[in-house]
């Protein structure tokens, strides 16, 4: 009986202690459950701080980035101008010094000019004459102007790429010049032919051309030799041919006296020079085919 008292007693103590376990453990369960969430929002609210946090120091990088490259580009705007400005300045001081020089050239010739008159007997402060001297040296400064100018200039880039492959020639150019020997004019036309390799020229940059070098002292060989070279320079041809017929006033008014007489002279480079029909082709368009 008391065996069995026993045994009852510790089954009930067994029972108590697996109740009070169930109790702590489902306490415990609750209280993980309750916490969970409270755990997560902290968590959620620790990423969204870092990703605030990151978001705003990407944000302050980029602005700072901006700011910087404004500042760049302000600078940039600022030397450009600046550059700009030295450009005007350093062209306008050159303006200034050609126009100073022109005028103290055109003084100097003016001046000369009214010696050269006394010299020859006239009176440089009559009526007719009193403006002649600065007329003369105007005129002379034109008429010698090709000094000022380069091929480059005249020709504006006006090459272009062409697939022509056949003599193109401008004739009857006219030209006014002036003997270097007696600075006397002489005046012809000039006709130049030449073969395209891949690039042509503006037609009216021929005349140009000619104009450069016949605006100069000149002597016609060389005249005829510089054009020729010009047109080579300027879009590398297959060939050139250049022809100038012209009456020299230095034959005319003064030594031998021929009116009559007229001075041709060529200049042929590439396969005008190799060719004999490319020549006898360019002298017959010339002289010959006249349609208009």
């Amino acid at each position: 009986m008391s065996s069995s008292s026993s045994v009852r007693v510790v089954t009930t103590n067994s029972e108590s202690d697996s109740s009070d376990l169930s109790t702590t453990s489902t306490f415990s369960a609750s209280t993980a459950s309750s916490d969970e969430p409270k755990r997560k929002r902290k968590i959620s609210n620790s990423n969204k701080i870092e990703d605030n946090s990151a978001s705003s120091t990407k944000k302050g990088k980029l602005k700072r980035s901006q700011i910087s490259d404004k500042k760049d580009e302000k600078t940039k705007k600022k030397n450009r101008s600046s550059r700009k400005t030295k450009v005007k300045e350093e062209e306008n001081n050159v303006s200034v010094k050609t126009e100073d020089e022109e005028a103290m050239r055109l003084k100097k010739m003016t001046d000369a000019c009214g010696t050269i008159l006394e010299c020859i007997g006239e009176d440089p402060t009559r009526e007719g004459l009193i403006k002649t001297p600065e007329r003369w040296a105007k005129a002379l400064l034109f008429l010698t102007s090709g000094y000022c100018k380069t091929v480059k200039e005249v020709t504006n880039a006006a090459i272009f790429q062409e697939q022509h492959s056949e003599m193109v020639v401008v004739r009857d150019i006219d030209i006014h010049s002036l003997c270097e020997h007696h600075m006397l004019p002489f005046s012809g036309k000039i006709h130049v032919g030449y073969i395209p390799n891949g690039k042509v020229i503006g037609l009216s940059k021929i005349a140009r051309i000619a104009e450069v070098f016949s605006r100069r002292l000149q002597v016609q060989e060389r005249l005829t030799r510089e054009i020729a070279e010009a047109i080579v320079e300027a879009v590398n041809p297959l060939g050139v041919g250049v022809l100038i017929e012209s009456k020299h006033f230095c034959m005319v008014m003064r030594g031998v006296e021929k009116c009559s007489a007229s001075t041709s002279s060529s200049s042929m480079r590439g396969v005008f020079r190799k060719s004999s029909e490319v020549r006898a082709e360019f002298f017959s368009i010339i002289n010959n085919n006249r349609l208009i």
